[in-house]
């Protein structure tokens, strides 16, 4: 997915020169040609805090300007994920595994609960 002006983006990755940590969102305000983005991180009340120029492997999108959309949340998970390294994936699958089993585990008891 390509990264395009205005779209917020997630950090991936701790920019400790900026003070921004994994997580801090930003705004793209310019894309160069490479690839690269300069990204806008703001105070609630829209004060800059950090100008930062970002290759696409430190950020996802979870926010697409064009359409003025959240990106679902599977994507936004997809793209955190294609970032790992394979056995961290194969980790990531295992415990959703586990959340989902549990989920029905007690969707039963509560169904049995109830009857």
């Amino acid at each position: 997915m390509q990264p395009e002006l205005f779209d917020v983006i997630e950090l991936l990755v701790d920019l400790p020169e900026h003070a921004l940590r994994s997580g801090a969102r930003g705004a793209i305000v310019l894309c160069h040609p490479d690839g690269a983005c300069e990204v806008e991180f703001t105070t609630e009340e829209g004060e800059t805090v950090a100008l930062c120029p970002l290759s696409a492997d430190q950020f996802i999108i979870v926010w697409r300007a064009k359409t003025r959309t959240w990106l679902p949340i599977a994507e936004q998970l997809a793209a955190v994920i294609a970032h790992l390294p394979e056995e961290v994936r194969r980790e990531v699958l295992d415990f959703a595994r586990f959340l989902h089993e549990r989920r029905q585990r007690r969707q039963i008891r509560t169904a049995t609960d109830a009857s």
